[in-house]
């Protein structure tokens, strides 16, 4: 079928799959260095609860069949072992029928960590990179043509991803249709970047271009992939310039690297002007192609549900409609946050509580918390816990499952939960009590930044959480971690987040939007 192989995509092939491999290497790497305090066996959403109360066949996961703490760290660390490889050039070192066996190992490590995950992984790039490594299993080594089909697929991808992020928006907050969404999205997104605090003070004109330029990009050039070269390497290009932008601009995890790697799928190398020499293969095996068809055809009859929901104008965003997060939808902002709150956590040393008690705050990787301190840049590295708290500043409902837990495990000092903290105040000895207060924050101006050496300005706004102890915890029905003992000092009253009456928390009710592309 000379329809079906695209030797002149050898090179997109290339950097499509070492790509992919790197965004699988980092997260795993994330997830082994982070899951001991988010979901290990004494994590605050513990696995093992999880599998007890979700059967295999609605959340598929090696970890059904059993759960360690060391045998999610072998996992985390072999799908580690495994993309490095692959990026180190694995595929083409093997031959063509053992090509897609690692990438589909990849999957199904990935795919038990995700499906086990919770909240912890319920944003919109988790299952990203599910669909696109499962993809990249099909695209063949060195030892055959690129197939075109599943750069096709790839292109579909990249369709979905763009198209239903400026559907969400066009359809959502009036200020994406009047053009002033971004007077408000370099401050108040999950996590700014050292170059948000710029973003945000560009002039006013500017940021309407830049919605402008969003919409234009997300509804339009999409369809643009699949018209013939070289408008579709345009399209191409396009999209990856507003994913650096966006790289630029904030911290977004992997999502804005996986989105440029799928669309180089879209890519022919010679219509940019690189010197790419032509290089030829042999007839491809006639498995081969069935294996490609058979993939395409089960694209074809999943991409139901995601077409279904693009057409819909209750469209949803970052669903997955099958257990194995392929075929999925995407979409993210579809309103925008006009003010910035954030919860801050304190801890004091004293065992009786007095208006004159004394409170250390604790200091966040990545979230804003010292006003003088600029954000840094840690994508595509995600901090798992940092997003989580951005919710829970928006509504307490988004930290229900998780944030009493985690106030207990910086009464006990647990080790794995402070290592996720970039400030420790009680490096010798836990507090005897822990709170949150709300506070809004909003970037300084010009002036504000040269008298004071200030990116921030914050004011308090409420209670968040009132001050507790492990004893309070304890009778509301959140143990500390084995081999700690509850403090003696009891509070009278614990209260919810939002005010009312505590109850130990039941599952997640649902999953927080996910990030903007």
């Amino acid at each position: 079928m000379d329809w079906f192989a695209a030797p002149d995509y050898w090179l997109s092939r290339l950097l499509v799959q070492r790509m992919l491999a790197g965004l699988y290497l980092i997260g795993f790497l994330n997830a082994a260095a982070q899951f001991r305090a988010l979901i290990g066996s004494d994590g605050m959403l513990p696995v093992p609860r999880f599998t007890a109360r979700v059967p295999f066949r609605r959340s598929p996961s090696l970890f059904h069949l059993h759960y360690s703490d060391r045998y999610f760290a072998a996992v985390a660390w072999t799908g580690a072992a495994v993309a490095a490889a692959l990026a180190a050039g694995l595929a083409d070192a093997v031959p063509l029928w053992a090509s897609p066996l690692p990438w589909v190992a990849l999957w199904v490590l990935y795919l038990s960590i995700v499906n086990v995950g919770q909240t912890w992984y319920s944003f919109g790039w988790e299952s990203l990179l599910l669909e696109a490594g499962f993809l990249a299993a099909f695209l063949g080594n060195a030892d055959a043509a690129p197939p075109a089909p599943v750069l096709w697929l790839m292109r579909w991808l990249v369709f979905r991803v763009e198209f239903g992020a400026g559907l969400i928006k066009i359809r959502g907050d009036s200020c994406w249709r009047d053009l002033t969404c971004l007077r408000y999205h370099h401050e108040t997104q999950p996590m700014p970047g050292p170059l948000s605090w710029f973003f945000h003070h560009l002039p006013d004109p500017l940021h309407r271009v830049e919605a402008a330029a969003n919409h234009a990009v997300q509804l339009v050039v999409p369809l643009c992939l699949f018209l013939p070269q070289p408008v579709a390497t345009y399209a191409a290009c396009l999209i990856t310039a507003t994913q650096l932008w966006l790289v630029a601009s904030g911290n977004f995890a992997w999502l804005n690297w996986l989105t440029i790697a799928l669309a180089l799928a879209a890519v022919d190398p010679a219509r940019i002007g690189l010197p790419v020499h032509a290089r030829t293969y042999p007839d491809t095996p006639a498995w081969y192609e069935a294996l490609v068809l058979a993939l395409t055809a089960a694209v074809a009859v999943l991409s139901y549900w995601p077409v279904r929901n693009l057409l819909s104008r209750r469209q949803v965003m970052n669903r997955s409609f099958n257990r194995l997060h392929l075929v999925n939808t995407y979409g993210a902002f579809g309103s925008i946050n006009r003010l910035r709150q954030e919860v801050v956590l304190e801890g004091t040393a004293e065992p009786v509580l007095t208006p004159h008690t004394v409170w250390h705050e604790y200091g966040f990787k990545g979230k804003p918390g010292d006003v003088r301190r600029l954000p840094r840049q840690y994508a595509p590295y995600h901090l798992r816990l940092d997003w989580l708290m951005w919710f829970a500043g928006i509504s307490p409902g988004y930290a229900r499952p998780w944030f009493l837990p985690f106030a207990a495990r910086l009464l006990t000092g647990d080790p794995a939960t402070l290592r996720l903290l970039r400030h420790n105040p009680f490096p010798d000895t836990p507090p005897t009590h822990v709170r949150a207060t709300l506070h809004l924050y909003r970037f300084t101006d010009w002036r504000e930044l040269r008298r004071t050496g200030a990116w921030w300005h914050r004011t308090p706004l409420s209670e968040y959480l009132a001050p507790v102890d492990l004893a309070a915890l304890a009778r509301a029905g959140h143990r500390p971690p084995p081999g700690r003992r509850t403090r003696t000092v009891p509070l009278d009253r614990l209260r919810h987040p939002d005010g009312r009456p505590h109850h130990p928390p039941g599952p997640a009710h649902g999953h927080p939007p996910g990030p903007p592309e």
